[in-house]
C-alpha cells in the first residue's frame, strides 16, 4: 500500500509566520474607516434578521449605507489625489 503522506506537504499550505509588513499595516489604517463602516452595516442587518424591520432599522441601516458610501468615496478621493498628486 502507497502512503500518501509524503504528497501532504505539497498540498498544505505553509503557516502563515511572518507579521504583516508596514505597507500592509498602512494601507488597512488607511482603509479603517470603510472598515468600521461595512461592520456598522452588517450588524445593522444582522440585528434585522429574526425580527420585523421596524422604521428605526430602516433609518439605522440608512444610515449606515450613507455611511459605507461616504467611506468609499472619501477612500477613492484620497487614492486618486494620490495618483494625481504630481501631475498637472
Amino acid at each position: 500500500m502507497k502512503s500518501i503522506a509524503a504528497l501532504q506537504a505539497v498540498v498544505t499550505a505553509t503557516p502563515f509566520g511572518r507579521e504583516p509588513s508596514d505597507a500592509e499595516l498602512d494601507a488597512i489604517e488607511t482603509e479603517m474607516p470603510l472598515i468600521l463602516a461595512d461592520v456598522e452595516l452588517l450588524d445593522a442587518v444582522i440585528n434585522t434578521l429574526d425580527r420585523p424591520v421596524s422604521k428605526l432599522d430602516e433609518r439605522r441601516i440608512r444610515r449606515a449605507r450613507n455611511r459605507v458610501v461616504a467611506a468609499r468615496r472619501d477612500l477613492t478621493n484620497r487614492a486618486a489625489l494620490a495618483t494625481t498628486d504630481g501631475a498637472a
